[in-house]
This record gives C-alpha cells, structure tokens and sequence, in this order.
C-alpha cells in the first residue's frame, strides 16, 4: 500500500483525483545498513492494514548500499550527513505528511498487523504514542535486554518507547519539539513525552530488532555502552 493513493473526491466531479495525505509517515534512520534494511522494508511492503502509509528513509551519509535500497522498495530518501540519529529522526519527521509517525530502525522488522495494531491502540486509549512488546534476534543474552524492554519499559511512570519502535502522534511530537540531540535520545523523548501525554505498550509482540550490539560487544559491553549514554542524556538534562 503507498501513501501516494488516487481517490476520486468532491461529487459532481467523479473523475477528478486527489492524493490525500498518508495516516502513517514511516521514519527510518540509515547509515551503512544495507545488510539490514532490506528486511525492514520487506516486513513494510508486507503490512496488511487499511491505514495509508509512506516511507522515509533518513541516509546518515552512508558508503554502502543504502540509499539504492531503500529506493527499490519507493521510499522517500533523504539525506542528513550522519550527525545523529536524533537529527535523522526529525528531519524525517519534518518532511513526513501522515497524522502519525512511525519510528523504527533499519535492522527492526514489524508484524504484518503491526500498524493496524499500534494505530488501534492509540486511537482507542486516547494515547498520544505507544510503543510494543519486542523480540530480540541474535545471541541469548540479547534476552535480557528483550527483558528489559518487555517487562521493566511499560512499567515506568513513563514508559521508555524505544526509537527502533515507537508510534507518536505529530501534535505530541511537535508539542515536544521531537528528539532531543543527546545520547538516550529516546529515553530523553519518551519521559519528555510522558511528561504531558498519555503513553503505554501494546502488550503483544509486534517487531523483531536485532541483538547485533550485543553480538557484537557482549552483554557487559552493551550495558556499559548504555549507561554511558544515559550519564550523558542526565549530564545534558542539568545543562
């Protein structure tokens, strides 16, 4: 489904068509993931959902193939210079058409029921973002961070909507002035957020992202690599 749907609109005038907005705007960050972002974009091209989408892609100056991916699945690509992936997230935010935007990274894949059931949730709570349980691929002790996100996240004052997964309503993300440039910037958005809307989880599991950092770095190391982040997130919150 594209968000680039013809519909005939006003009577009397039948044959005249229009391009109405999308509900969804789709936000994917990408720097140097061609080994991932074919199954983020396959899993989207797979959605089966009445709500009309578009797909962004924010390329953070990459030298792989990215940006030819993305294009082969007609996602909008657009070009950031890989300052941040906070950056990357609000310029695609600020170039995105839908009601609502969709958040996820380019090694996440979403349920084919993923938007009906996000946008069914938010719109029936009266939520102003929400975020999902989550399956983490890769090694075992990538198990403890799915864990932590499933079991600790929806159970905090505000609940921490990870930037792999997050639905946000385009009032609220404005209202809030969208990521804010510091590391955890999700963590910084989410509790920002919290602070003056609603937001819960649904409470199925509706993505799969990949463990790779904890592949990569073992569970020590990416522990250590966020709580590093968060000392920066606090560090800037008092500046």
């Amino acid at each position: 489904m594209s968000a680039n749907t013809t519909r005939s609109v006003t009577e009397g005038s039948p044959s005249t068509p229009t391009t109405l907005p999308p509900d969804v705007s789709i936000v994917i960050p990408a720097r140097n993931e061609g080994a991932y972002l074919r199954g983020a974009l396959s899993s989207i091209a797979a959605l089966d959902t009445g709500y009309e989408y578009e797909v962004i892609v924010v390329d953070g100056a990459s030298t792989d193939g990215t940006r030819a991916i993305a294009r082969e699945y007609d996602a909008t690509v657009l070009e950031e210079g890989g300052s941040s992936i906070a950056a990357a997230r609000n310029l695609g935010a600020s170039r995105a058409d839908g009601e609502w935007l969709a958040f996820i990274d380019a090694d996440t894949r979403v349920r084919a029921d993923y938007l009906t059931e996000m946008l069914g949730l938010v719109e029936r709570e009266g939520l102003a973002a929400a975020s999902s349980r989550c399956r983490m691929t890769g090694p075992l002790r990538a198990k403890l961070m799915e864990a932590t996100i499933n079991q600790l996240f929806p159970r905090l004052a505000s609940p921490v909507l990870p930037g792999f997964n997050c639905v946000v309503h385009r009032r609220a993300f404005d209202e809030v002035d969208g990521f804010p440039d510091v590391p955890n910037e999700d963590t910084a958005f989410s509790r920002r957020l919290g602070r003056q809307y609603p937001t819960a989880y649904h409470p199925d599991v509706l993505v799969a992202s990949s463990g790779r950092r904890i592949a990569d770095d073992g569970l020590t190391g990416t522990l250590w690599h966020y709580l590093r982040l968060d000392a920066g997130r606090l560090r800037s919150s008092r500046s």
